[in-house]
């Protein structure tokens, strides 16, 4: 791009700033309604419509998406008074719009939060917060200048009961964490097929949807729902999935960043065009102790309803937790040659000798919690994000520990795909002794987007 060119692009961004300074500058009362913007109204862009139109502090005022039947659905959800855009910059414009939920396919989820920032928007922006590490410290540079409130949407951080666990856990309950199990299954057989490429339908203004992210032909398993399936727009379910339960170990044990990831799987059972993993195994090494995440898309996998889930494994005991609760499994106080001698009936004659049994007695006290409602989680992290605008205090769900989780995923998709373990700097954030896998922490936007990359980071 020319240097004439480029001015200009600064010179569009700062204008675009400006009209929107008073949003910027002006604090919210109490009793003040915050400005909703919606951009993309697929499946989580409905909920959050959903959830900030019933929140008496809050006003849905603009909804933007590139599928036509999605921006009128919006409009009948919201009612009149509701501005429509196909293009989200012209809700970014809008001074009304005091801050701004993304809730498109991944691969807008960076830019389009930097943009609102500087559009002196506040921004609610789902998970994962990036499509490839570098977009995280980017944003919060962004995101910092501006002086933005920005919450992530793992919405589990405000559900009471994952705040209960997480009290539990950092008390000592369980005793000091030495591992943590992810797991996920999930039953999408036989896949999405062989669709050939065609032209994309009227109603969807592709280029606009396909924004940063390279140019292909319209595919339907590539478009609306179906983008989670390829590298492109997302980090597979390892950055969907794996994400919610890796944000809350970091946020349970205050993990900041893994030492060393290592990963392998492959699209094995889904017979279509799509490109991410249906079977994944990750192992993170953290500094004192470990994760691991299961992923299985797959007809096998769907037998029983008990095998996912997050399970902390402590020095005491066992912490289990999902959307609907948790549990402390207690450890047994137990001497290990009582055990043995139960299995084989009886002890070997001389060494030590079992203990006399003295009733059980355990490490710590078991707990049950059936209190968790997942709607109710999703309600409160906006409710959250409400009180966050108008008090300027961090949400539940900050930019910065987020981005640590994204990179988490993002570094086990890249040992994926080079076949070997990847040893990580936190600090630093970057990958040591590894060129071709350092390579896969940055990609390339695609014009005129790389411009709009470049004037928000000088801006």
């Amino acid at each position: 791009m020319k240097r004439r060119e480029f001015i200009k692009r600064v010179a569009q961004s700062t204008a675009l700033v400006s009209t929107t300074a008073l949003s910027a500058e002006r604090v919210l009362g109490a009793n003040e309604k915050v400005g909703i913007g919606v951009i993309g109204f697929g499946l989580m862009g409905r909920v959050h419509t959903r959830n900030f139109h019933s929140l008496s502090g809050a006003r849905v005022v603009a909804v933007a998406e590139t599928f036509q039947p999605r921006l009128e659905a919006a409009g009948q959800l919201v009612g009149n008074g509701c501005k429509l855009y196909r293009d989200f910059r012209r809700l970014l414009e809008d001074k009304n719009v005091d801050a701004v939920v993304v809730a498109t396919p991944d691969h807008w989820h960076a830019l389009l939060t930097m943009l609102a920032c500087a559009a002196g928007k506040d921004v609610y922006v789902e998970k994962p917060v990036t499509l490839f590490m570098r977009e995280g410290r980017w944003m919060i540079e962004v995101a910092r200048r501006h002086k933005r409130v920005v919450q992530v949407g793992t919405q589990q951080r405000s559900g009471p009961h994952y705040q209960r666990a997480r009290e539990l856990i950092q008390s000592g309950h369980i005793g000091r964490v030495v591992s943590a199990q992810c797991n996920f299954f999930r039953n999408v057989s036989p896949g999405f097929g062989h669709p050939p490429d065609s032209n994309p339908p009227p109603e969807l203004d592709y280029d606009l949807w396909l924004g940063p992210a390279p140019q292909r032909a319209y595919n339907p398993n590539r478009a609306i729902y179906h983008f989670r399936w390829f590298w492109d727009y997302s980090g597979g379910q390892m950055t969907n999935l794996g994400h919610h339960s890796l944000d809350i170990v970091h946020w349970c044990t205050g993990a900041k960043g893994a030492k060393a990831v290592t990963s392998a799987g492959g699209r094995f059972f889904l017979k279509d065009n799509c490109e991410v993993p249906d079977l994944q195994d990750v192992m993170v090494e953290y500094p004192t102790f470990h994760a691991t995440v299961q992923i299985r898309e797959c007809a096998a996998c769907g037998v029983s309803p008990n095998t996912g889930g997050l399970t902390f494994h402590g020095t005491q005991g066992t912490l289990v937790v999902n959307r609907n609760g948790f549990e402390v499994i207690a450890d047994k106080k137990e001497n290990p040659l009582n055990i043995v001698s139960r299995i084989i009936g009886g002890h070997p004659v001389g060494g030590p000798q079992p203990v006399p049994e003295q009733g059980e007695q355990f490490w710590t006290e078991p707990i049950k919690d059936t209190s968790g409602d997942s709607k109710n989680q999703f309600v409160e992290h906006a409710r959250n994000f409400l009180e966050c605008v108008k008090s300027r205090k961090e949400p539940n769900s900050d930019l910065e520990s987020s981005h640590q989780v994204s990179t988490v995923c993002h570094l086990a998709n890249i040992s994926m795909k080079v076949g070997r373990k990847v040893r990580w700097d936190a600090e630093k954030e970057e990958i040591l002794d590894d060129a071709e896998a350092a390579s896969m922490l940055a990609r390339p936007y695609r014009p005129p987007w790389d411009a709009e990359l470049r004037a928000l980071r000088v801006s």
